[in-house]
């Protein structure tokens, strides 16, 4: 490339003009009439200033994370009525969880709109999975406030897909999903058991059973103690929850060992 061809080094450095609100309220769904509830959403504390904590998105995030739940039980108990308690809190755990609002927040794409302190903004405060995810239920506060429960529930509904009959939540790992699955069912939590160790110290293959009291046992194999037990508790999952036929290997169901009494293992 030829010397004229290349952007200065100042330029370069230049950064980008931050897109308007209307943007973000066109990705949202609701253009604010109060359009300081939007600004204050985006606040970081490190921005607040003199205000501190009231000034930044932190009161809105406490009320919208109240709005998010409210909105996301209303909207499965009538998407799937044939759900016991149970299941409506696993959709619902796995909808609210930290990751799923910052996933929505990516989608939105506020990262751009974030007010931050200098800090934050050097240390990457724009991708910060944390922030991303408080202001996402900031932004659904500051919606409940300008416009209403209506309007809330209506962007939680188009952002969150909660009607939708997803495989698993996303990005909930299979042993959290599962221990919620049987705590809902009034069961004792599952336990995981080495049943078998192949290969050699440095490269070893753990053939570890998931147990749900009243369930078959879930087979899963792993590099690790922590892998097979995500896999075995999928396959749990899989076959007892969502009513899917794991493949399992041949000699799996003829595995025998007796029951784990304790809690968790870790892993190797």
């Amino acid at each position: 490339m030829d010397e004229e061809a290349r952007p200065s080094s100042r330029a370069r450095r230049t950064p980008r003009p931050k897109p308007g609100l209307a943007v973000l309220e066109a990705a949202i769904g609701h253009a604010f009439a109060d359009p300081k509830l939007l600004t204050l959403a985006l606040t970081h504390v490190s921005k607040a200033g003199g205000n501190g904590r009231l000034g930044s998105y932190q009161r809105l995030e406490f009320l919208g994370d109240r709005v998010l739940g409210l909105a996301i039980g209303d909207l499965l108990y009538a998407a799937f009525p044939g759900a016991d308690e149970g299941e409506l809190s696993r959709r619902l755990a796995g909808l609210v969880r930290r990751e799923t609002c910052a996933a929505v927040a990516t989608a939105w794409d506020v990262g751009p709109h974030l007010l931050l302190g200098t800090g934050e903004v050097q240390s990457g405060g724009r991708r910060n999975q944390t922030i991303l995810a408080d202001t996402c239920e900031s932004i659904l506060g500051a919606v409940f406030l300008d416009a209403g429960y209506a309007k809330a529930k209506a962007i939680v509904e188009a952002a969150f897909t909660p009607g939708v009959d997803t495989a698993a939540p996303r990005g909930r790992d299979a042993k959290s999903s599962l221990q919620e699955w049987a705590m809902g069912r009034g069961l004792p939590i599952p336990v995981y058991e080495v049943v078998e160790r192949s290969g050699p110290d440095h490269a070893p293959v753990f053939r570890i059973a998931a147990r749900v009291e009243g369930f078959a046992p879930g087979f899963g194999t792993g590099p690790s103690k922590r892998l097979a037990e995500q896999e075995a508790a999928r396959l749990v999952l899989e076959r007892d929850v969502l009513g899917q036929s794991p493949h399992q290997p041949p000699h799996s169901t003829m595995e025998t060992s007796a029951d784990v009494r304790e809690g968790n293992s870790s892993d190797a």
